[in-house]
């Protein structure tokens, strides 16, 4: 299976995005370690592209999924 066909990131004009390329998902996995950011098909497996637009980081990631966790 081909990474491109199950990437969920909707920004398909981004140079890491597996159909840019054959090097799957490690381009972006690795320009999201360097920023300290949390790649959007994470963000869209929580229901929350929307904050993978403005703010990508971990510590938005986590409580984003801290508040899912806790029903708010």
């Amino acid at each position: 299976m081909n990474s491109s066909d199950f990437c969920t990131c909707h920004v398909l004009d981004c140079p890491h995005h597996p159909r840019k390329h054959s090097n799957g998902c490690t381009p972006c996995i690795i320009k999201n370690l360097e920023h300290h950011e949390i790649p959007t098909c994470f963000w869209n497996k929580i229901g929350d592209d929307e904050n993978a637009k403005s703010d990508d980081t971990f510590y938005k990631f986590a409580k984003k999924v801290m508040e899912i966790e806790k029903g708010e």
